[in-house]
């Protein structure tokens, strides 16, 4: 099947390519997934039912810590930013710019959505109204590196939506001053303070998801939740959606590069490496119709894996998922990308006839990067895109987290003159359609509205 395999990254030609490459699961966890829902599914029901004390019982024995309260005080927020601003002044300065450039970019997007009213018909005037949603909760993992971005990703689009109040909940960590005092990851608390989040409660895993469901005692029922996890955050976001909304639920992270002979391999192979280097389970792909290409990317992947410290995790992500396909021109590349639907599209080439038809041509994908410069890390921190972003072929129906997610699209109905041609036709025709339907209560609400007339 393959027609050449680098030490850690197989190249083949597209008429090879396994089926199963184009499918939503490759997760190679060994729980099954039976398991996980039976273990969130008891959680939920646990925090629904005993609150507060669940979600410290719950603590205590998956984080070793069990504070006596939630909420992190507002102090302990303010110290964590002013401590990182004095100590790493150039995280913080990066931390600032990124929040800048996701509200602008949310706000703009904000403006693409407008209320409206228009004459339908005579006499029948529609009209949509766009109104934020009240309460935005925000879950923010913090494993061995936490992920300050999402912060910023997650809490900037509600803010640019404009609602009432953001919360987010983030897993417990020892509290230095007082051992049962609420606190978490230092930098994740920057991070919330520097977004303005309006309260920060030390509260992870799937039981953090259920308290922002249905609430707690401590924890105010929320009308959304987004924010990334592991499998049990993943599978507890499933099941509470319906009674609140949900950005989406993730699955392993995806990168496809479609790349010519113009494409310095040491970025490609960069930008590979960058999201092999999430878990085991995410899939970096390159595409191109240059043999010499492909060869050149393995060979630089095979050097650059040596000097990252990630390099375990990225290797094995290589091995199991990693992908270099030569096409037999631009058009197939695109043809495969639109069927597996990627995460994250690159399109590494110079600014000529190619690269605009693979602009024209491409439709499936969570954000697509254009040119050499355009590395898929800006959209992760620093270039006011959302990296919270489709996986597992899901944008072939959706995009990814943004200010819409925060935002409500009704519709209004109003008339002006009850006598106006529009009006009396429309309420004919609910009568009848009413008649045919079987719903005759319908149909008599149209039709007393037409005795007059």
């Amino acid at each position: 099947m393959y027609n050449f395999f680098m030490e850690t990254i197989k190249i083949i030609y597209a008429e090879n390519i396994d089926d199963s490459f184009f499918t939503m699961e490759r997760l190679s966890d060994t729980v099954e997934t039976s398991d996980v829902s039976g273990k969130v599914a008891a959680i939920i029901t646990d925090v629904r039912a005993k609150k507060d004390s669940a979600i410290k019982r719950y603590s205590a024995k998956f984080d070793k810590i069990s504070p006596e309260t939630l909420e992190i005080p507002h102090f302990e927020l303010e110290d964590a930013k002013e401590e990182l601003k004095k100590q790493n002044p150039k995280l913080y300065d990066a931390l600032c710019r990124s929040r800048d450039l996701s509200f602008a970019f949310a706000l703009r997007q904000k403006d693409s959505f407008e209320n409206f009213e228009m004459e339908i018909a005579p006499g029948l005037f529609t009209g949509q109204k766009i109104i934020p949603i009240e309460r935005a909760g925000v879950y923010v993992p913090a494993g061995r590196f936490p992920l300050l971005s999402s912060v910023i990703m997650c809490i900037m689009p509600a803010k640019a939506a404009g609602c009432k109040e953001i919360i987010l909940c983030t897993p417990p960590r020892e509290n230095p001053k007082n051992s049962k005092a609420p606190y978490a990851d230092k930098g994740i608390l920057a991070a919330a303070t520097i977004c303005n989040a309006d309260k920060v409660f030390a509260c992870g895993g799937a039981q953090a998801i259920a308290a922002m469901a249905y609430g707690t005692e401590s924890i105010p029922p929320c009308d959304v939740i987004v924010g990334p996890g592991n499998k049990f955050v993943a599978e507890a976001k499933r099941m509470v959606y319906g009674q609140c909304g949900i950005d989406m639920v993730a699955g392993p992270s995806e990168v496809f590069i479609i790349a010519d002979d113009s494409a310095n391999p040491s970025w490609v192979a960069a930008d590979m490496l960058a999201q092999a280097e999430h878990d085991v389970d995410a899939q970096a792909v390159l595409a191109t119709p240059s043999k010499e290409l492909a060869k050149k990317v393995a060979e630089e992947i095979e050097k650059q894996l040596k000097l990252l410290p990630t390099e375990q995790t990225a290797r094995e992500s290589l091995l199991r998922h990693g992908k270099i396909i030569i096409t037999k021109d631009f058009t197939q590349a695109g043809e495969i990308a639109n069927r597996k639907a990627p995460e994250h599209l690159e399109l590494a080439l110079d600014n000529n006839k190619d690269r605009a038809d693979l602009i024209e041509q491409v439709h499936n994908y969570g954000s697509l990067f254009i040119g050499h410069e355009a590395a898929e890390v800006l959209g992760d921190y620093a270039a006011g895109l959302n990296h919270t972003l489709p996986t597992s072929m899901a944008a072939r129906y959706t995009g990814g987290l943004s200010v819409r997610h925060f935002l409500k699209t009704v519709t209004t109905l109003r008339t002006q003159d009850s006598s106006a041609d529009g009006y009396l036709q429309s309420l004919n025709d609910a009568a009848v359609l009413g008649d045919t339907e079987g719903l005759s209560g319908h149909a008599q609400a149209a039709r007393i509205r037409m005795i007059t007339y």
